[in-house]
């Protein structure tokens, strides 16, 4: 089989309830502060990796963090899971600067993220 149709997992995304009390927490975990810092989100980058805590997530329905796979097509990649057996959960939507996210759910009820930079 020739090389992967995805760059890795390089993006989890936490929900929160209480975004001081976690951003304390991660702060203190990764030993770095956010690079993003705002009301409605905070992000780190650590050792090539995306941290975001989300607050309120659980209303987003987040259940739980979710691992976002990085892949250079998200519409084609999101077609070839579906087409696999995985649900959409969220379709795809810019979040901003032109990245773009959605979610599916495995066969066992796993919540897989999709996220593409363009």
């Amino acid at each position: 089989m020739a090389g992967s149709s995805t760059q890795g997992i390089k993006t989890v995304l936490h929900p929160v309830s209480d975004l001081s009390a976690a951003k304390a927490v991660y702060t203190a975990l990764l030993g770095i502060p956010p690079q993003h810092d705002a009301s409605y989100y905070v992000g780190y980058e650590a050792e090539g990796q995306h941290i975001g805590l989300v607050p309120d997530g659980r209303s987003q329905g987040m259940t739980s963090p979710v691992a976002y796979w990085h892949v250079p097509d998200i519409e084609a990649k999101l077609a070839e899971v579906t087409a696999a057996g995985a649900k959409l959960n969220e379709p795809v939507r810019d979040v901003g600067g032109g990245r773009l996210v959605a979610t599916v759910t495995d066969p066992d009820g796993n919540v897989l993220g999709l996220l593409q930079d363009r």
